[in-house]
């Protein structure tokens, strides 16, 4: 039978995995779900901010004596237009705030991410993959 050279990888070769070295891919693998509940929460509240700016758009082509029902919580209460735009813009930079704490927060992730990356593929070279589908 001949061998065409493409399987290099022996599931058999004596790959030595120390208890620090478990520790890490661990680590490696609860920050990466980590990021992932990140990146969906940031879909979120980006989707939330869209509806917010677009809520503004409306309510530029309302009329200045109309009363204006803002949820607030569960309950819904009349507003002035001036006061649900105060409103509105409130809630947007709460939103802005919070997405810019996510993303700081994942970027901290990623770089200690890197560090057990680059930590893992130089101590165990091909024998293990780090990487996402997604990337």
């Amino acid at each position: 039978m001949a061998n065409s050279g493409k399987g290099t990888f022996q599931p058999d070769s004596d790959v030595h995995i120390s208890f620090e070295d478990q520790q890490k891919i661990n680590k490696f693998a609860r920050l990466n779900a980590k990021v992932d509940d990140i990146k969906d929460e940031l879909k979120v509240k980006q989707n939330d901010m869209k509806n917010l700016e677009e809520a503004v758009e409306e309510l530029s082509l309302a009329d200045d004596t109309e009363k204006i029902p803002y949820l607030i919580g569960e309950v819904f209460v009349c507003q002035s237009l001036e006061d649900t735009l105060k409103s509105l813009e409130e809630t947007k930079s709460k939103k802005e705030n919070e997405i810019s704490e996510l993303e700081a927060k994942s970027e901290a992730i990623k770089a200690q991410m890197s560090e057990l990356k680059a930590h893992l593929y130089g101590k165990f070279g091909s024998h293990i993959n780090l990487e996402n589908e997604e990337d």
